[in-house]
């Protein structure tokens, strides 16, 4: 990795950390299309580096909502609880059964697409609401963060990115569902980075993260993190909802025209 490349790295993972740290996402799904188009990580390895990222990243912001004493809670460890094995499985699946650039690209359309409307529409409708929803149960909590683990393990995001919105959409207050999100990111990418390294030692091709530019970025996202956790009461919370919800919608359109040319 040149100087060029690792100050890119650098400033795309500040600069995404601070738009969505508030939220409770850590960035890692933004900053995956541009490890692929920009810093040309190949597949699959641009996923363990992903969650690479979110390693070094967490603890920013993490340290913040420690010290504002909004990390402890019984939801942090239902996330981590159904996260942890789900991003195991989605680790060998992303290995073994999607391996193929293009159907990476299909992937990373098919979730950011229906991400980036659920926040619009989330955000907008929000607004129109005069009592909050029924909050989810604990099982039903758990397996969400199961299945989202899955997912969180083939793409590279920790599952924390998906859990934020569908939790809050459910009627769980942002105050609450961030702190725990991105501790579940935290954990579930530690244990989805060294899964990939596990099986690198197994299997042949780019599977092992790219570490040097992993942790390049991670520390971007560090100094953005803690920056995003600090900004989070005085930044208005419409505005960045819908700002990340344009931004998945435009990078997963972004794919979909690639794939269709």
């Amino acid at each position: 990795m040149d100087w060029p490349t690792g100050l890119l790295g650098f400033a795309a993972g500040l600069l995404i950390s601070v738009a969505t740290a508030p939220v409770g996402v850590s960035g890692a799904v933004f900053l995956l299309p541009v490890q692929i188009s920009v810093l040309g990580v190949p597949s699959p390895a641009v996923t363990p580096t992903n969650l690479l990222y979110n390693v070094v990243a967490g603890p920013g912001a993490l340290l913040r909502h420690h010290r504002a004493g909004t990390l402890r809670g019984p939801l942090t460890r239902l996330l981590v609880l159904g996260t942890v094995p789900g991003v195991v499985v989605g680790a060998v699946i992303r290995v073994f059964a999607v391996p193929g650039p293009s159907v990476f690209r299909l992937l990373i359309a098919v979730l950011l697409l229906p991400l980036g409307g659920w926040l619009c529409l989330r955000t907008l409708r929000r607004a129109s609401r005069t009592a909050p929803g029924r909050e989810p149960s604990a099982r039903a909590v758990t397996r969400l963060a199961m299945a989202v683990g899955v997912a969180g393990g083939i793409y590279g995001i920790g599952g924390g990115s998906l859990l934020g919105p569908i939790l809050v959409g459910r009627g769980m207050p942002v105050a609450k569902v961030a702190p725990a999100a991105l501790a579940a990111t935290f954990v579930t990418s530690a244990v989805g980075a060294g899964t990939y390294a596990l099986l690198s030692l197994t299997t042949t091709g780019d599977i092992a993260p790219y570490w040097t530019l992993g942790l390049v970025c991670g520390l971007g996202g560090l100094c953005g993190g803690y920056l995003g956790a600090r900004l989070q009461p005085r930044l208005p919370e419409t505005a960045l909802r819908l700002l990340l919800g344009v931004l998945a919608l435009g990078v997963g359109g972004l794919y979909a025209v690639q794939l269709l040319r």
